[in-house]
């Protein structure tokens, strides 16, 4: 397997941030209603699109590390950081009603609305890089697992996990499906 460097690339981070826009844009998931419904569970859109792309992209990388093209870097598991990024990324994304991804691929379809939240996510940026030091040793430091994965904590084999996740997402758009909550 060749390494891709350089101009190369540039040119294809260019082209997949494009399709990953464009395929944002096809989902719905630039539009603000789709956004904010799945937080008052009306339309499940959200849910679908990033259960399908975690497990997608789960068995993606499954199979180049099992191929040699890529390596797994775990990093520390900081249980009190994910819980507190996490309560702040949900809060962030409802009163915006984007995740970063969507909001600049909203901005780049002209959504105008869409600049407030990404200012909000740079100073937020800033905010976290200069007050790095204090996070680290007064919220990072709590709770902390080390570099643990799911396959080492529950000693099952990383291929097993990604099909229970597969069955897991199966089953939740069953469900969805048959509830008859989305209208269209």
């Amino acid at each position: 397997m060749f390494p891709i460097t350089g101009n190369a690339a540039l040119i294809l981070a260019v082209l997949f941030g494009a399709a990953f826009g464009w395929l944002l844009h096809r989902g719905r998931l630039l539009d603000y209603d789709v956004i904010i419904n799945q937080f008052r569970f009306r339309d499940f859109t959200v849910l679908k699109v990033m259960f399908t792309a975690i497990v997608v992209g789960g068995i993606g990388v499954l199979v180049l590390v099992n191929l040699g093209a890529a390596k797994f870097h775990v990093r520390d598991a900081n249980m009190l950081g994910t819980i507190i990024g996490a309560a702040i990324f949900g809060v962030g994304m409802v009163l915006y009603g984007y995740c970063p991804g969507t909001g600049v691929a909203a901005i780049a379809t002209g959504k105008i609305h869409a600049l407030v939240g990404a200012a909000g996510m740079l100073f937020g940026a800033m905010l976290y890089a200069v007050s790095f030091a204090w996070v680290n040793s007064h919220i990072l430091s709590v709770w902390k697992l080390g570099k643990v994965t799911l396959s080492g904590v529950t000693g099952l084999p990383q291929g097993l996990l990604l099909a229970l996740l597969a069955a897991a997402a199966i089953a939740v758009f069953v469900a969805i499906e048959r509830s008859g909550v989305e209208q269209r």
